[in-house]
């Protein structure tokens, strides 16, 4: 039997010997080493090392452009604006309280309620007012208005109580006066029936006027007090409609107290009251009928319910009228308006009759009016 040999001519060799590989390796090394020290580290352009800084991750700021001079203004902070703007409006809120209130407005004589408008519309124990204070519209204005009022004021001063002295006195005897209503209120014309007694004692007297209309109901104002030589001296006045007002004269005190809780008024001699004044007056012309010539006028210091004024009348003329009583020569006096809501108050005397009031009217600021005309005169 024979032996088998390795060799195969016949079969093409697997690959390469040993050592062609160790050969091929080594320079395989040989030149990777030649490409890592001659080749850069970083493909690309080269970068200077400065610029290679730059690229690390930093903020990069913008600065602004120098300015033209060396300093500059510093802003204009706004807490500085609202203390100017919380200093204008406290310099407001004074000014505005420094502003004079407006006067309140007296009424003359007993009137009507309005009938189905209001319970009272012309009640005389309620006193008109102006209109309520004015707010300025910037500090400026406030300042010119307050400014003005207070040069206004320093130039008229108040007006306290004044009296007409009276040089003699004719107080008409005892009557009992009936008259026709007739009024107008915000354009509504109404009607009702007055009368007017009047009692003289010759040491006292009464007046009392009584306003009734239908539906509406009764309406008095009453004065009583002492007469002396110098005409009436009124001790208390009332107003009632549904609830009564009374004022006090309290010579003794000086004082006039209201039972309406508002401040004390000064008591001087000769003052009279809403009633008594319209007998006064015609006292005061029976007593000196030359005395008061057209164009004169009587100062009365005039007490209502809730306040006293001064209230000055102007003798205008003499007149005949015809009233439901007939024609009669009368006197004419007027009280004029003072202030924007004052009443015009008229009256007209008969000297036929004593000088006793036969025509009364009183006309409001907005035209609402109340007209009393004599229908009859009686006893007392």
């Amino acid at each position: 039997m024979s032996t088998l040999s390795t060799k195969h001519p016949d079969r093409p060799n697997a690959g390469p010997s040993r050592r062609a590989l160790g050969v091929l390796v080594i320079v395989v090394l040989a030149a990777h080493t030649l490409v890592l020290e001659t080749t850069p580290k970083r493909f690309g352009p080269e970068l200077d090392a400065s610029s290679r800084r730059a690229q690390a991750f930093t903020t990069r700021r913008i600065e602004p452009p120098p300015s033209s001079t060396s300093t500059q203004a510093p802003p204009l902070e706004k807490p500085a604006a609202k203390q100017v703007k919380k200093a204008a409006l406290k310099e407001q809120e004074v000014v505005a309280q420094a502003l004079p209130a407006q006067p309140a407005i007296d009424l003359a004589a007993p009137q009507v309620p309005e009938p189905l408008l209001s319970d009272n519309p012309t009640d005389p124990s309620v006193t008109d007012g102006g209109p309520t204070e004015a707010t300025a519209a910037s500090a400026a204005a406030a300042i010119a208005l307050a400014a003005a009022s207070a040069a206004s004021a320093a130039a008229t001063p108040p007006i306290g109580p004044q009296q007409t002295p009276v040089t003699a006195m004719a107080l008409p005897p005892s009557a009992r006066l009936d008259y026709r209503v007739t009024g107008g209120a915000k354009g509504l014309n109404y009607y009702a029936n007055a009368e007017l007694a009047w009692h003289n004692a010759g040491n006292s007297y009464d007046a009392r006027m009584t306003v009734s209309a239908l539906f509406i109901g009764a309406r008095t104002m009453a004065s009583n007090g002492q007469v002396t030589a110098e005409g009436l001296a009124p001790t208390r006045f009332s107003d009632k409609f549904k609830s009564e007002v009374a004022a006090h004269f309290e010579s003794d005190k000086g004082l006039i107290t209201f039972s309406a809780n508002t401040p004390s008024a000064a008591w001087i001699k000769g003052a009279q009251d809403r009633v008594s004044v319209f007998f006064q007056l015609a006292g005061m012309l029976a007593g000196n009928p030359g005395g008061f010539p057209v164009g004169s006028t009587i100062t009365m210091y005039t007490v209502g319910p809730r306040d006293a004024d001064s209230w000055t009348f102007l003798v205008e003329t003499e007149e005949k009228i015809n009233l439901p009583f007939g024609e009669l020569a009368t006197v004419k006096l007027s009280r004029q308006p003072r202030r924007e809501y004052d009443q015009k108050v008229e009256i007209w005397y008969a000297p036929s009759l004593g000088y006793l009031p036969v025509r009364s009217k009183i006309t409001q600021h907005n035209g609402d009016f109340v007209d009393q005309q004599l229908s009859a005169v009686g006893k007392s």
